[in-house]
């Protein structure tokens, strides 16, 4: 039975914890900070955290801890295993407050799923969107270990009114910026493979993974994951907040790109879409002439992945691939194709999957405003028995402002209060663009004259304008 206990404070509270055998490996992993993030991983944004995995480092079927990608909306939570809670309430005959302890001795279960962000390629949509510019390494797959989201409900005893679930964590907003907060249906909250996950990989979640709790919602889009999770509330309609209603949402109708659309002509966004990911040849790579393998992943929300081609001119004609043997229904499929006596010269190679539903990658993306769901073939240029041509780097821009210019104090002063110079620098928006994204930012908090307006947008077009 659980059971609602006096939370465990102070040093003593500490003392208690690591006591219990079973989870000092998290008090551990508290204490260190779990398996960091891997200095070779590209700086999208430091604060808020966001770190992409250059493609050259997802070489295996299971992404490591320190290698998988970082996706954070609001500074990184930090939070101590001895006074942490998941509160259970709203729409519940029985309102819990449950430990570490309580959870883990409910019974547990083990996938493997792919987690990727909604905006995974949106580096690649024209015109330009505002967002992290993710290129291709926001994606990762991991076994999580936890326990069923619908078991904790049940034993709370949702009510028949109980249309969502709220899902809420440890991490704080700057200013006015708006709580991070996600809703699931009920039908996906209750789901069987819908888990509360304390472990990744068989170790404690790193805090960068929302250590020590994260919701684990297979098939569906990364932002749905929350980290450092504290309450679930049970609602009996749906949530009214900003990353409910207005953020994650695609259109409902193709739209022209460039154009604004209005939150009420969008729908949540959901499942993922079919993918593939060139890992092998490295994009710009040289090779010996003869031969040339082609090696990667490929994954989609909803179904299985039932084949991967692959082109070597640029997707004048197509080979069908070999796929792994891995058949987990959330994770992602390797694949592979090898070219023998091929000639000495460049090459455009592609792949591009298919999945059981019959959906295959497209050349042409839906454009959207917030960029999501880029699913267009993937590509690399390769040279065989040529010297390889000079390729552009993968890493975020950085911000370089001169000292003594007064609209670069400006921005210190108006914009580097809620987030790092990096999340600026790598947008490359036109004048319409960064005039939404500084009317969001007053909506936040950001407290501007009309001169500093003006000045504002004047220095963003003049220095971060579309490529």
């Amino acid at each position: 039975m659980i059971t609602r206990r006096t939370l465990l404070r102070g040093a003593s509270g500490v003392a208690a914890l690591s006591s219990c055998a079973g989870l000092t490996p998290l008090l551990q992993a508290w204490q260190t900070g779990g398996a960091r993030p891997d200095p070779r991983l590209i700086v999208r944004s430091r604060t808020p955290q966001d770190l992409e995995t250059p493609v050259s480092l997802l070489t295996d079927w299971i992404t490591p801890n320190d290698l998988f990608f970082v996706r954070s909306h609001l500074p990184t939570a930090t939070v101590a295993p001895a006074g942490w809670t998941l509160t259970i309430k709203g729409s519940v005959e029985r309102p819990l407050t449950l430990r570490l302890e309580d959870l883990r001795a409910l019974p547990q279960t083990t996938m493997a799923v792919t987690l990727e962000c909604a905006g995974n390629g949106r580096a690649f949509f024209e015109p330009p969107v505002a967002g992290v510019q993710w290129q291709k390494g926001a994606v990762g797959n991991a076994r999580w270990t936890g326990v069923r989201l619908a078991e904790v409900l049940k034993r709370a005893g949702v009510r028949t009114t109980g249309q969502f679930v709220l899902l809420d964590g440890a991490d704080r907003s700057v200013g006015n910026v708006p709580d991070f907060l996600r809703t699931l249906p009920m039908a996906k909250a209750a789901h069987p493979d819908t888990l509360l996950a304390f472990e990744m990989n068989g170790a404690p979640l790193p805090v960068s993974h929302g250590f020590p709790l994260r919701a684990i919602v297979p098939g569906w889009e990364g932002a749905y994951w929350v980290k450092w999770l504290t309450t679930v509330d049970v609602l009996d309609a749906q949530h009214d907040g900003f990353f409910v209603q207005t953020a994650y949402r695609y259109p409902t109708q193709p739209v022209v790109p460039g154009a604004v659309v209005p939150a009420n002509e969008m729908e949540p966004l959901s499942g993922l879409t079919v993918k593939s990911l060139i890992v092998t040849p490295g994009d710009g790579g040289a090779l010996p002439a003869g031969r040339l393998r082609v090696a990667g992943f490929a994954w989609t929300g909803d179904g299985e992945i039932a084949r991967v081609d692959v082109s070597r001119d640029g997707g004048a004609s197509w080979q069908r691939t070999s796929l792994g043997r891995e058949r987990e229904r959330y994770a992602w499929r390797s694949f592979e194709y090898q070219w023998r006596g091929i000639p000495a010269g460049a090459y455009t190679v592609m792949a591009r999957a298919t999945d059981s539903r019959g959906r295959t990658q497209t050349e042409s993306p839906q454009w959207n405003p917030s960029g999501y769901l880029w699913n267009a073939p993937d590509r690399v240029s390769v040279a065989v028995g040529i010297p390889a041509a000079p390729t552009g780097t993968t890493a975020a821009a950085k911000l370089e402002l001169p000292a003594d210019d007064a609209d670069t104090a400006l921005v210190r002063q108006k914009c580097l209060g809620c987030h790092d110079a990096d999340l600026i620098a790598q947008q490359r928006l036109n004048d319409a663009g960064w005039s939404r994204e500084i009317d969001k930012m007053t909506r936040w908090g950001a407290s501007l004259a009309d001169d500093e307006r003006r000045r504002l947008l004047g220095y963003l077009v003049r220095h971060f304008a579309p490529r």
